[in-house]
């Protein structure tokens, strides 16, 4: 049975979290062409053909005299540098994360998506609070649920119950991450509602 819960755990994890296989590609896409372009100079450089943009020889030279040039642009081009090379280690490191999250299953690996969670808990809520539907919005992210809630003009809903039965489904469904619910009751209500 061990060896079903491990698979399970990586199924659910595969799901729930985003690949980095879209960054790379791109990346990779931008250094091929960077590399193909460099070649192509030196190629046209080497059959004394003109450059397509820059030759090598002007390139470089640049390049080297980098500290000749005013010290406010260097240090922008740094900085800036500096926070691209930082947002993609970031983009590296950090776990993407998908909008969906695991149900607690024995038997097998169930994974929702916040939609789906977000659509459940509003039909509780509107049940608990007698109010139509169409007057309970609800998102879901990572950790936590919002709940709003419009009631009908005149009349009076009790929050204690909507908070109740929403916490009861977030805890039937035993998400993984934990979510916590937030309940909000409108002040002004619609008319006909």
């Amino acid at each position: 049975m061990s060896t079903n819960t491990s698979l399970y755990s990586r199924l659910s994890r595969r799901e729930t979290h985003s690949p980095r296989s879209s960054l790379a590609i791109t990346l990779a896409v931008l250094l091929i062409l960077v590399a193909a372009w460099i070649g192509t100079e030196i190629v046209l450089s080497l059959l004394a053909l003109p450059a397509l943009l820059v030759a090598p020889a002007d390139m470089f030279a640049s390049a080297l005299g980098v500290l000749e040039q005013p010290a406010q642009y260097v240090g922008i081009a740094g900085v800036v540098v500096a926070i691209i090379g930082l947002v993609l280690l970031i983009a590296g490191i950090a776990p993407g994360r998908r909008a969906r999250h695991t149900l607690s299953s024995t038997r097998t690996a169930t994974v929702a998506d916040n939609a789906v969670i977000a659509s459940a808990l509003a039909r509780h809520a509107a049940h608990a609070g007698n109010v139509s539907p169409d007057n309970v919005t609800v998102s879901v992210s990572h950790r936590r649920a919002d709940v709003h809630l419009t009631p009908a003009s005149g009349l009076p809903v009790d929050a204690a119950a909507i908070t109740a039965a929403v916490n009861q489904q977030l805890e039937q469904y035993e998400l993984t991450p934990r979510v916590t619910a937030k309940v909000r009751v409108a002040e002004n209500g619609k008319v006909g509602a």
